[in-house]
C-alpha cells in the first residue's frame, strides 16, 4: 500500500481530525506535517484500513502536542474553523454542538478527555482503538468520553469537579498508606476494576481484578509501595506516582466517576507507557 498516496486521499479528513483535537490551524499544519514525515518510515504492508490507520497516527501526534502544551503556556484556540477544514458534520453523533462554542468547551477538556471525545463521538473510531492512543483500559477511556460528553452538553467551571477528584485520589493514597480496609472500601465503586500491565503483575502475566473487596486487599498489598507516592497531575487527571530513590517506577491511572467513587484503576510499570506518560505529568511534591 502506498501510504503517501493514501495520505493525499485522506487530507482533508486527518486535517478536520487534527483541528478538533488542537484546536489551532498552525498546530494542525505541524501535526500533519510530523505525520508526512512519520509516514518517510513506515512500512505500509501490513495496512489494511489506510484511513484508520492514518487517523491513529495523527491522533498520537495531536495527543503528544497537548501533553507538551499542558505542561507549558496553553495557547488560545482559533476562533473559527479554517476555510480550508471541512467540517466533519457527515461523521458525528452530536452534530448540532460542531461549532465555535463546542471548540471554546474541548479547550476546557484534559487532553485525554478531549481526544477520547473526539476520536469516538465525533469520529466513531471505536472505543478499543482509543485506548490504545491513550494506553488506558476501555473503561477508562469510555469514562473519559462520558466525562467530556457531559461536560459539552453541560459547560460549567471545572475546578471544583478537580478539586474533588484530587480529594478522592488523596483519600485513596491515605489509606493505603495506613492499611485502613474500610476507608478503601468507602471509597471504590460496586463495579470497581483494576488492571495491571505485565510489568507490574506476577509472572508477568497482565491480571485484572473486579469488585470492592478484591481492589481493596489488593491496595492494602500495596501498602508498601505507598511510602514513595505522590498525587500527580496525568492528563489533567489525578494519579498516583510511585517513585522509590526519585526513579518513577509505576503509576496508577484512577477513573473517578461523578459522585466521587474510583471505578477504575490502570496500573502502570511498562517502561515505555511510563515513559509517555512521564512527560505529562505535573508532580505535585
Amino acid at each position: 500500500m502506498d501510504l503517501s498516496e493514501e495520505f493525499s486521499t485522506h487530507r482533508e479528513h486527518l486535517r478536520a481530525v487534527a483541528y478538533r483535537i488542537l484546536g489551532s490551524a498552525s498546530d494542525v499544519d505541524d501535526a500533519l506535517q510530523e505525520a508526512w514525515l512519520r509516514l518517510a518510515r513506515a512500512d505500509g504492508g501490513d495496512v489494511r484500513n489506510a484511513r484508520a490507520w492514518l487517523t491513529t497516527v495523527v491522533a498520537r501526534i495531536c495527543l503528544d502536542m497537548l501533553r507538551a502544551r499542558a505542561t507549558h503556556a496553553e495557547v488560545s484556540l482559533d476562533a473559527a474553523m479554517p476555510a480550508d477544514v471541512p467540517g466533519p458534520e457527515q461523521e458525528v453523533t452530536l452534530a448540532d454542538t460542531v461549532g465555535e462554542a463546542l471548540m471554546v468547551v474541548l479547550n476546557k477538556l484534559s487532553p485525554a478527555e478531549r481526544l477520547a471525545f473526539v476520536l469516538h463521538d465525533l469520529f466513531v473510531v471505536p472505543f478499543a482503538e482509543v485506548a490504545q492512543i491513550l494506553d488506558r483500559s476501555i473503561p477508562a477511556t469510555k469514562m473519559l468520553a462520558s466525562r467530556a460528553r457531559h461536560r459539552v452538553r453541560h459547560p460549567a467551571p471545572s475546578d471544583t469537579d478537580l478539586a474533588g477528584r484530587v480529594r478522592v485520589v488523596e483519600a485513596f493514597l491515605a489509606a493505603s498508606r495506613n492499611g485502613d480496609y474500610q476507608d478503601l472500601l468507602d471509597l471504590l465503586d460496586p463495579e470497581v476494576t483494576a488492571r495491571a500491565d505485565a510489568t507490574a503483575a506476577p509472572n508477568n502475566v497482565p491480571v485484572t481484578v473486579r469488585g470492592p473487596d478484591s481492589v481493596a486487599r489488593h491496595a492494602l498489598a500495596f501498602s508498601h509501595q505507598a511510602a514513595y507516592a505522590h498525587i500527580a497531575l496525568i492528563d489533567g487527571e489525578p494519579a498516583i506516582e510511585v517513585a522509590p530513590g526519585g526513579r518513577l517506577a509505576l503509576i496508577l491511572l484512577l477513573t473517578v466517576t461523578a459522585d466521587e467513587r474510583i471505578l477504575h484503576i490502570d496500573i502502570v510499570a511498562d517502561p515505555q507507557r511510563l515513559a509517555r506518560l512521564a512527560p505529562a505529568t505535573d508532580r505535585r511534591g
